[in-house]
């Protein structure tokens, strides 16, 4: 089975082309839950399946987280399956057009390994929610992308985020907080600098920190702007795993939202797992 595997900030992850693999939907699941494991597989943070599009894009994108869950999309998956797309002939000029569980998302070459994402546009906006969360409360924002929406929690901080383990036992608690009946991916914000910011996120089907979270740091990026902490245009959003930037727009039906970053190809070959099983 020929596999592509790339990074963007260090969010890793596995592509197939289930166009050629003909893995059966109700198999991927699980299958991505053995594909991902580190150190008995391949190992990564998620699994993207391309399949043919349906509904005028380019490609169609299936995300799995490494649990096995099917996610609504990953913003930094999206930019690495863009690269993908323009690198084995699927992109229209300069654009690729990926379908997604939330809708069309639009990915544009920069350079080599530079790619910009316009992420699903945000359907809910709640920017003050008072939660009680490790005997503290806390005052977050509330942000899904796309329809149907991907929950992102917001947490505003005094001090730059570290993943320890108080903070942790924070971000679990609020992944899988009741006032979030999807749950939700929580990031957690400072802002050092006009513009410039550090991040983590504590994130929903890994179940833990990562080093990066595309719609984590592009919800943030909405959270702030219009908290009134940042500006919105180019917002450096530094992540565990380097540099991103958000952009937000304001345009007809809605903001649009730019996350624009690094790709890294890690490697591209045949995967011969013995005990995979599909």
């Amino acid at each position: 089975m020929k596999f592509t595997k790339i990074q963007g900030t260090g969010n890793d992850f596995i592509i197939i082309d289930n166009r050629q693999c003909k893995i059966p939907r109700e198999k991927l699941g699980d299958f991505a839950r053995h594909i991902c494991s580190r150190r008995l597989s391949l190992g990564a943070d998620g699994l993207m399946v391309v399949e043919e599009p349906q509904s005028g894009g380019d490609l169609r994108m299936v995300f799995f987280n490494n649990d096995g869950t099917v996610a609504e999309m990953c913003g930094n998956g999206a930019r690495c399956i863009s690269r993908y797309g323009f690198e084995n002939g699927l992109a229209r000029g300069d654009q690729v057009l990926i379908e997604t569980a939330s809708g069309l998302v639009r990915g544009k070459r920069v350079s080599d390994r530079v790619y910009t994402v316009r992420l699903n546009s945000p359907t809910h906006i709640e920017l003050h929610r008072t939660l009680e969360a490790c005997g503290r409360s806390l005052d977050v924002s509330y942000i899904e992308l796309g329809t149907p929406g991907m929950p992102h929690c917001i947490v505003p901080l005094s001090y730059a985020p570290e993943p320890t383990q108080k903070l942790r036992e924070l971000g679990r608690e609020l992944r899988w907080h009741p006032d979030f009946p999807k749950g939700a991916n929580v990031t957690f914000v400072c802002v050092q600098a006009p513009d410039y910011v550090k991040a983590i996120t504590f994130e929903r089907g890994v179940e833990d920190f990562t080093l990066a979270c595309g719609t984590g740091s592009g919800s943030a990026g909405v959270a702030l702007m219009l908290r009134g902490l940042t500006t919105g245009r180019n917002t450096c959003i530094s992540v565990p795993g380097g540099d991103l930037h958000v952009t937000v727009t304001d345009e007809p039906g809605g903001y649009g939202v730019y996350l624009t970053g690094p790709t890294t190809v890690i490697a591209r070959g045949e995967l011969l797992d013995e005990d995979m099983e599909i």
